[in-house]
């Protein structure tokens, strides 16, 4: 029995079994290999990709663009709102002359814009990243987790710190619960996740052999962890920083919250951008307005050899380039694995 990723949107990691993320993984390992080896076999020629946004994502859309050159794909880059498809048309309309042109299509922006263009471009769109989730980012992290640990997946303990609410840690908590792992967040109740997405993804993790956990204890819920997660506290234009910061500052990474996991070899893990000093506008503003040289996590911690972000960042590379090649790879069925009759 087979499963084939071919021609499958990836709009959120919740649409993926444990065996399909575990082989986008595997095949971001494989791809990323050939490549620092100068063995990697172009699997996308005479493919077309848009990449189309409505956010700037530097790390995203550039990796993205090297992923599909490498394999032989041509891309070409739309960005919104100053070319929106709506002022000359609808969502629907622009899906449907995207798909009769191009084999696949990445889109930065609105949730709502996402699904629109997935619903109706009849080809794979995959999610660069949007308000609601970061596949590709919590694909990255988890290859990143893979690399570093000395250990599976699945025995993997992972705290996250923060506004449990955001996307990437609702992403990667999805995956860490498909795959059995321990995943914890770590939020001042107020920025805790619905409660009916805490009661699923705990069921979900309990059926694979994981756990997740949210709760508001810093030290509990960083002791034992392989890997500290933070995130952005604030946006460029977020609105209400002082009340924000005056919450989370408890949850800032900090040299105290890594000594607290009782693990030599825990690491630190940052999505990007990250506010930690003050060389940043936000973080010049930060430090004049409110008396910090840091928010989510110290410059310290930040630039320390505990600190894998860059990793992270690399990464998102390799994994949109597995998910290219498994969607819409060629001429032999890549994408497909072996499934367990379950």
């Amino acid at each position: 029995m087979s499963t084939s990723l071919r021609g499958r949107s990836v709009l959120t990691l919740d649409e993926f079994t444990s065996r399909e993320i575990g082989f986008l993984l595997q095949l971001a390992a494989e791809l990323k290999a050939d490549k620092r080896s100068g063995i990697e076999i172009p699997r996308l020629n005479g493919k077309n990709i848009a990449l189309v946004s409505e956010d700037d994502s530097i790390g995203t859309l550039l990796g993205s663009e090297i992923a599909a050159y490498d394999q032989g794909a041509r891309v070409v880059s739309l960005t919104l709102p100053a070319s929106h498809p709506g002022r000359c048309g609808s969502i629907k309309d622009t899906a449907r002359v995207l798909g009769r042109i191009y084999d696949a299509i990445e889109y930065c922006g609105h949730a709502r814009t996402l699904k629109e263009l997935a619903a109706h471009a009849h080809v794979p769109v995959c999610n660069g990243f949007t308000d609601e989730s970061l596949p590709i980012q919590a694909l990255a992290d988890l290859l990143t987790m893979q690399e570093v640990a000395d250990k599976a997946l699945p025995e993997v303990t992972t705290a996250f710190l923060g506004d449990g609410r955001c996307a990437i840690a609702g992403s990667l908590a999805i995956g860490a619960a498909k795959l059995g792992m321990d995943f914890r967040i770590v939020s001042p109740p107020i920025f805790w996740p619905a409660s009916s997405f805490i009661d699923e993804l705990a069921s979900e993790a309990h059926k694979n052999g994981g756990k997740f956990t949210v709760l508001e204890h810093v030290g509990a819920g960083v002791l034992g962890a392989d890997f500290v997660y933070t995130a952005s506290w604030l946006g460029e234009q977020e609105a209400g920083w002082a009340e924000r910061i005056r919450l989370l500052a408890p949850f800032g990474v900090k040299a105290n919250v890594m000594d607290a996991t009782d693990n030599p070899n825990c690491k630190f893990m940052h999505c990007l951008p990250a506010f930690h000093d003050s060389s940043s506008k936000a973080g010049a503003r930060v430090a004049k307005q409110f008396g910090l040289d840091c928010m989510e996590v110290s410059d310290a911690i930040f630039e320390s050899k505990a600190s894998v972000v860059f990793d992270q960042a690399e990464n998102r590379m390799h994994t949109v380039k597995a998910i290219f090649v498994a969607t819409i790879g060629g001429p032999r069925p890549v994408g497909e694995i072996e499934a367990d009759d379950d």
